[in-house]
């Protein structure tokens, strides 16, 4: 597990963060639904990413406990180490928010009808 001051990316705004939970309602009692993950492992030297436009363009959820949005990030939804950008959005008992990484690469994600611009704000968490 990455601590604190070691994973770079973004985090959702917390006007967008209350919108967007307003849009889709959190499906599992634990709600996570602020960031968007670049880099696992980065130090503190590792420069922040820049802002880029974003928008949510589908879901996908495992069905059992987990559920994330998917986004795309500057025109893709590629993450440089071959996962996808997503925002961890619900999670159910012991699930952990780094699971959306193995939903996403097993189950895939469904496109949303209309994507969604939103704003999000360089970070290390």
């Amino acid at each position: 597990m990455a601590r604190r001051g070691t994973v770079t990316g973004w985090k959702v705004r917390a006007d967008e963060r209350a919108t967007l939970l307003g849009r889709f309602p959190p499906k599992y009692g634990q709600v996570v639904a602020d960031h968007v993950t670049l880099r696992v492992g980065a130090t503190a030297a590792t420069p922040l990413p820049r802002a880029a436009p974003a928008r949510i363009v589908g879901r996908a959820d495992d069905g059992r406990s987990l559920e994330c949005l998917v986004v795309e990030i500057d025109g893709t939804t590629d993450r440089l180490d071959g996962s996808t950008y997503h925002i961890t959005w619900s999670l159910g008992p012991g699930r952990k928010a780094r699971e959306s990484n193995d939903v996403l690469r097993d189950h895939g994600w469904q496109h949303i009808d209309a994507p969604i611009d939103i704003d999000l704000e360089p970070a290390r968490f």
